[in-house]
């Protein structure tokens, strides 16, 4: 049976899409087909707004709601601002994980739609240069991809209260200088585990 949603910690994760503009190989996704071997994370459809504030309840259960789940949330923008407000009307905090390309699939700058409605924005930097991360990262978009996740950081910082730029701890990337990139935009800065079999979220 398909997970919607799954629980880590106090947070309440969504599983709204499994379809991404990136193909990074250190991808969970690419690991298992069930997150810490329980959650079917594979949709064999994406849920409607409906049926995932249906599945999550009572938001004020958890710390936070947080989009993310074997795919790029943002994807599914309409969704995502129905969800959250839902959800928001209900008293969630609400953050969503992405991959910051969301500009590049819609042509537009959707940051002021997600105002008032996202709490807290973690964004995938991934490396501290293009040519890093297309080679980590394998993008849709190819050298169109950095930059564009650069100027994601930045807008967000006009938007959204919480605004955090993350890397994965392998050692080809230099994390000092995708710290500085992340500070010099305004962001905190995280790094993020490589794949565990026990992710703490």
């Amino acid at each position: 049976m398909n997970s919607i949603v799954y629980p880590i910690g106090e947070s309440l994760y969504l599983n709204i899409t499994n379809r991404c503009t990136n193909q990074c190989p250190f991808c969970i996704r690419y690991k298992s087909r069930k997150f810490n071997q329980k959650h079917q994370l594979w949709l064999d459809r994406e849920p409607t707004t409906e049926e995932v504030v249906k599945a999550v309840g009572d938001p004020k259960k958890y710390k936070q709601i947080v989009f993310c789940g074997y795919g790029e949330p943002l994807i599914r923008l309409e969704t995502v601002k129905e969800v959250s407000k839902a959800l928001k009307d209900k008293g969630a905090k609400i953050r969503i994980d992405t991959n910051g390309h969301a500009n590049l699939f819609y042509d537009r700058n959707v940051l002021p739609e997600l105002k008032g409605l996202i709490d807290f924005i973690s964004i995938s930097l991934n490396a501290e240069n293009a040519q890093k991360y297309h080679q980590l990262c394998s993008s849709y978009y190819g050298e169109k991809a950095y930059p564009a996740v650069i100027d994601f950081i930045r807008e967000a910082k006009k938007c959204i209260p919480e605004v955090e730029a993350t890397v994965v701890d392998l050692p080809i990337v230099d994390k000092e200088a995708c710290r500085k990139i992340a500070e010099d935009l305004g962001a905190s800065f995280r790094l993020r585990p490589y794949y565990e079999e026990k992710y703490v979220g």
